[in-house]
């Protein structure tokens, strides 16, 4: 019989819960749109950042490369977390912890490697040209070879 009213008494305080938090969103949706301002002027749809009235277009074109180094960014960001995890909790984990962070380390280094032999970390255009132009040559010469 107890565990009934426990379960029950969950279950009202969790509707109790839910209505506080509509009740809530409601008067905070109702009292900005009767108190917020309904002005318009010249400048109100006009872009505006840092006090800087912007000009030209906003469509800027970036190279790939910035995403590339933002992603990698956030992929070794988040190692550096795991790590700092891992070494706050170090005494608990012990050994089978130690040999988890080292495989998880050859992982991301093996990683860093191929990111590195593809030239994902490389921002010159020389190398890039450099990497088409052998590309091209070693086509050549299979089409050399094909052909003799």
């Amino acid at each position: 019989m107890t565990s009934t009213l426990d379960t029950l008494a969950s279950h009202w305080a969790f509707a109790v819960f839910l209505v506080a938090i509509g009740v809530i969103i409601s008067a905070m949706l109702g009292i900005s749109y009767f108190l917020g301002g309904r002005s318009s002027g010249n400048a109100k749809h006009e872009p505006f950042e840092s006090g800087v009235v912007s000009y030209g277009s906003a469509q800027l074109r970036l190279s790939a490369k910035f995403y590339l180094v933002a992603m990698f960014f956030v992929i070794f960001d988040l190692e550096a977390l795991f790590l700092y995890i891992w070494a706050v909790s170090m005494r608990e984990v012990g050994w089978v912890g130690y040999i988890e962070a080292v495989i998880f380390i050859g992982v991301l280094l093996v990683g860093l490697v191929y990111l590195w032999r593809i030239g994902g970390l490389d921002w010159s255009p020389e190398h890039r040209r450099r990497q088409l132009a052998r590309k091209k040559a070693m086509q050549e010469r299979e089409q050399q070879k094909q052909s003799a």
